[in-house]
């Protein structure tokens, strides 16, 4: 009896590793990373370390850098390359830092209505308004100085819908302040401003941003709005896809 040739698998329409925000964790992506996969794309949704699945590792420790270092990691490990590299809030200070240290694995880079550093900012440089929230909502666990505690606050500050909130809320953790206080260090800033760049806009979020730093999210190869919430992978995942999906 002869032997069955083994069939083919194809190639995945392109490679999408996406990082998720403050307080979030892999979790966030998943409505977002069933319409990819269904479109024939690899995703990687890796959760920061401290956070999601990952809490138990919480230690004050925990800076920008070791986020860094995940993402970095989980390229070399994979093996993956010609990464579209997505990055939501607080994830466009990880992923900025992951193409500078691994350039030669990123196709391009994509901030999903995130923050869009330059080199020696930190989270709360670029966004001010943060230091307001931090200062009235921190708290001390286990010697980490924790934000974005689950609650109104953080409902309002992401956007969803009722429903939406009653499945994030328990998945939710709190968001070690380091990470938001440590600056972004570039090795080669110049090289990194050549890589594709896509901006994706949420209208309400425009709209809060600082005027002296606005500029900044219309700089890119493509800069696309969407009116919704801060966290647009879970409100609008058909429409998030469809435009992950364009840069294909």
């Amino acid at each position: 009896m002869s032997e069955q040739p083994t069939p083919l698998i194809p190639a995945p329409r392109a490679t999408f590793v996406l990082v998720h925000g403050g307080g979030h964790g892999g979790w966030c992506w998943s409505r977002l990373a069933r319409l990819l996969r269904a479109a024939r794309c690899d995703v990687y949704t890796p959760t920061l370390t401290g956070l999601g699945e990952r809490a138990h590792l919480l230690t004050p420790e925990i800076g920008l850098e070791t986020h860094i270092e995940d993402v970095v990691n989980l390229l070399f490990y994979e093996d993956l390359t010609n990464v579209i590299l997505v990055g939501h809030s607080y994830g466009g200070m990880v992923v900025t830092g992951v193409a500078d240290r691994a350039l030669e694995r990123i196709a391009q880079i994509v901030y999903f209505d995130a923050a869009i550093p330059r080199d020696g900012e930190s989270l709360a440089d670029t966004s001010p308004g943060l230091r307001k929230f931090a200062h009235v909502d921190t708290r001390i666990v286990a010697d980490v100085p924790l934000v974005l505690w689950p609650g109104p606050i953080t409902k309002a500050l992401y956007g969803v819908r009722e429903a939406d909130w009653a499945w994030m809320e328990p998945r939710l953790t709190p968001h070690p302040l380091r990470t938001f206080e440590e600056p972004l260090r570039l090795t080669d800033a110049a090289a990194l401003a050549r890589l594709p760049r896509t901006i994706i806009n949420c209208t309400p979020t425009l709209k809060v941003r600082e005027k002296e730093t606005l500029d900044r999210w219309f700089e890119a190869d493509r800069v696309w709005e969407i009116d919704t919430g801060h966290d647009l992978m879970i409100t609008e995942p058909e429409a998030s896809a469809d435009m992950l999906l364009r840069l294909i």
